[in-house]
């Protein structure tokens, strides 16, 4: 079974719903039988790779007087799944370059590891994951050949496979991130409890019917 998961490096529920999805899947009975496919999901593709205002300054943009409260659940939400959302440090950029290398570690068998990377280093250490020189050290991190990361970075590689996972979003239905498609089923929120997560894991696995869906986490 294919566990598809459309997300973006920008987004704190994508980092939320990530450590949730692992411990859902942590003590599955037959992990060995899901196949993640790690999709991408430009939140922002008209950002430029020059860091502007901070996540929680775009924010106060969006929500008005709402948004300290609406920032401060985010940060506890994370920080009860392990995690420091420093949303005063991280600054939007285009991804674009992020999910390349995303896919270039999914056929290395790495993409977890690369994920995982980027969300800390852009939710919680504040740095451009749109610089190239940034990448390159996530990549290595990650345990990809360097001259394989910076062959990537300098070209156009995996492009059109970035394009594409935009076109299978909304194909699918998929309007926000995380969104999980579990076995081909309609899209659901990747933001849910442990619990929950687990139990349509474990439906999809056994062919069970009814699977309850839940709408996507717009991030």
């Amino acid at each position: 079974m294919t566990l598809e998961i459309f997300a973006d490096v920008l987004c704190p529920w994508c980092y939320i719903g990530k450590r949730r999805l692992t411990a859902a899947l942590a003590n599955l009975a037959g992990r060995d039988g899901v196949e993640i496919a790690w999709r991408s999901y430009e939140l922002a593709p008209g950002e430029g790779r020059i860091p502007g205002p901070t996540a929680a300054e775009a924010m106060t943009g969006w929500w008005g007087e709402q948004a300290p409260a609406r920032i401060a659940r985010i940060r506890s939400l994370g920080a009860a799944d392990g995690l420091e959302l420093n949303l005063h440090l991280a600054r939007p950029v285009n991804t674009f370059d992020a999910h390349r290398l995303i896919k270039l570690a999914a056929d290395r068998g790495r993409a977890d590891q690369m994920v995982e990377l980027l969300l800390h280093a852009y939710h919680t250490e504040g740095l451009n994951v749109a610089d190239p020189q940034v990448l390159r050290r996530l990549g290595g991190e990650a345990g990809l050949e360097a001259d394989e990361v910076r062959a990537v970075l300098a070209g156009d590689d995996y492009a059109e496979q970035v394009r594409a996972d935009r076109l299978r979003a909304a194909q699918l239905g998929v309007t926000g991130v995380p969104s999980l498609v579990i076995g081909g089923r309609p899209p659901v929120s990747g933001v849910q409890p442990v619990a929950d997560l687990h139990r349509l894991l474990e439906h999809a696995l056994t062919g069970s019917r009814g699977v309850p869906a839940t709408p996507d986490r717009v991030g």
